[in-house]
C-alpha cells in the first residue's frame, strides 16, 4: 500500500459500528463500567480513548512503527520522552537543536540531574566522543531547526548501537512520508503534529512513535501521569488533516525547491539553507535518508533591517511562529524559535539577525515567486 493510499486506509479511519467516513469524536472524560468485577478497554479518558487511540493507530501506520502516544503538544512529546531518564543519567545532543528543547534541556533537565552535552550533529567522531560511561541516549533533528543542518540518521545510530544506547529524533520538518527513522534504526520518533501532519494551523499536538514495547509502556506512562494526552476534537483533526498529507506535502515541497533556487541567484541573499539544494554541505546524506527537501528553508539577509524590509514587503506569507500549515509561514528565528536561547548561544549556532525561515505552503509557487522578488526588491529601495 503506497502512501496516499495508506493515509486514508491503512488504519481505523472509517466507524466500524455505523460506517461513518470518519471515527467520532468520543467527548467524555469517563466511560459507563459494564461490571466493577472486571476490566475495560475504557475506564476514563486520561488513560485512553477511542479517538485518540485511532489517532495513534494512524500515525504509527504512517510512521511504520508498531506504537505510538499522542499529546498536548510536541513540547509535551519531547518532555514525556526526555523525562525518562533519571538522576545521574547522561545524554548527547545536536547543537542545533529546537529552541523549547533547549530551554527544556537547560531549564528543566539540569535540575532533575540529567546532564547534556552538545555536539556538531554533522561530525559524526564528536558524537563517538562525547559518549560517557552514564551515557542513555543520542538525540537528533535532522533538518535542523532553523538551519537544516544535516545528521547522519543511519552512521549515528550505528554509534548508538556499539554503546547500547537509545536513539531519539525529530522528525517534525520531514514528516513520515519524507524521512522514515525506525526504517534507519532509531528507537524513537518525535513529532510536533501542530506542523505538516495536522497541516491547518488550528491544532497544538506531539506524537511519539516506536517499535520498542518497552519504551511504548514508558512513553504511555508519562502520558498517563504527567497529563499531557491530547484532547479528542484535536486528535480528530489531525485525522483530518493526515488524509490530505501527501497531497499537501507534494506541493509545498515542489514550491521549496524552485524558492531555494530563485534566492540563491539574488544579489540580496547571503545564504540559503536548504537540502534539496546540491550545494548544501549535507546534500548527499540527505538524499540517501530522505525523499527531497522538504518544505522548510531559511535564507540570510545583510542585517536585521534588511530583514525588517522584507518582511514589511511580502504579502502571501504570514509572519507567524510555528511551521507547517497550507498557508505559507515566514518566521524570524531571533525573536521567535530561538528567543529563549541567549543570543551568544544563538549566534554560535549561526542563527544571525538576518536569518528568516520560510514554512512554504501549498499556494501556487509562481504566485510565491513573484511576491518574494517584489519584496526582496523593497530591500534596495
Amino acid at each position: 500500500m503506497r502512501d496516499n493510499t495508506r493515509l486514508i486506509h491503512g488504519y481505523e479511519v472509517f466507524d466500524e459500528q455505523t460506517g461513518a467516513s470518519s471515527i467520532p469524536i468520543y467527548q467524555c472524560s469517563t466511560f459507563k463500567q459494564t461490571s466493577i468485577r472486571q476490566d475495560q478497554p475504557y475506564t476514563y479518558s486520561r488513560f485512553g480513548n477511542p479517538t485518540r487511540r485511532a489517532l495513534e493507530e494512524g500515525i504509527a501506520s504512517i510512521e511504520g512503527g508498531r506504537f505510538a502516544s499522542a499529546f498536548s503538544s510536541g513540547m509535551g512529546a519531547i518532555s514525556a520522552v526526555l523525562l525518562s531518564f533519571s538522576r545521574g543519567d547522561h545524554l548527547v545532543m545536536g547543537k542545533s537543536i529546537y529552541g523549547g528543547t533547549f530551554q527544556l534541556v537547560n531549564e528543566v533537565l539540569q535540575r532533575f540531574g540529567i546532564k547534556v552535552s552538545f555536539v556538531d550533529e554533522t561530525d559524526l567522531d564528536q558524537w563517538r566522543q562525547a559518549i560517557r560511561p552514564n551515557t542513555k541516549a543520542l538525540y537528533l533533528e535532522t533538518p535542523s531547526n532553523p538551519l537544516l543542518q544535516i545528521t547522519d540518521i543511519t552512521s549515528v545510530v550505528s554509534i548508538a548501537k556499539e554503546s547500547q544506547l537509545t536513539t531519539i529524533i525529530d522528525n517534525t520538518f520531514m514528516t513520515p512520508l519524507l524521512q522514515k527513522p525506525l526504517e534507519l534504526g532509531v528507537d524513537l520518533v518525535i513529532h510536533s503534529a501542530t506542523k505538516f501532519i495536522n497541516g491547518h494551523s488550528d491544532v497544538v499536538a506531539g506524537l511519539v512513535v516506536t517499535d520498542d514495547p518497552e519504551w511504548a509502556e514508558q512513553i504511555k506512562l508519562q502520558q498517563k501521569v504527567l497529563g499531557s494526552m491530547l484532547g479528542v476534537e484535536d486528535c480528530w483533526l489531525i485525522m483530518r488533516g493526515m488524509k490530505t498529507l501527501g497531497l499537501r506535502m507534494q506541493q509545498s515541497c515542489q514550491s521549496a525547491e524552485a524558492i531555494s533556487h530563485f534566492l540563491a541567484k539574488q544579489p540580496q541573499v547571503r545564504n540559503v539553507y536548504y537540502p534539496g539544494l546540491p550545494s548544501h554541505p549535507g546534500y548527499a546524506i540527505h538524499q540517501k535518508q530522505a525523499k527531497n527537501g522538504g518544505a522548510v528553508l531559511s535564507f540570510e539577509l545583510a542585517n536585521q533591517q534588511a530583514v525588517y524590509s522584507f518582511a514589511d514587503a511580502v504579502k502571501l506569507p504570514i509572519a507567524a511562529v510555528s511551521l507547517g500549515g497550507v498557508e505559507s509561514i515566514l518566521s524570524y528565528p531571533v525573536t521567535m524559535s530561538h528567543a529563549c536561547v541567549p543570543k551568544e548561544e544563538r549566534e554560535k549556532q549561526g542563527v544571525t539577525e538576518g536569518l528568516l525561515r520560510l514554512s512554504v505552503g501549498i499556494e501556487e509557487t509562481e504566485d510565491l515567486l513573484g511576491d518574494l522578488a517584489q519584496a526582496l526588491e523593497k530591500i534596495d529601495q
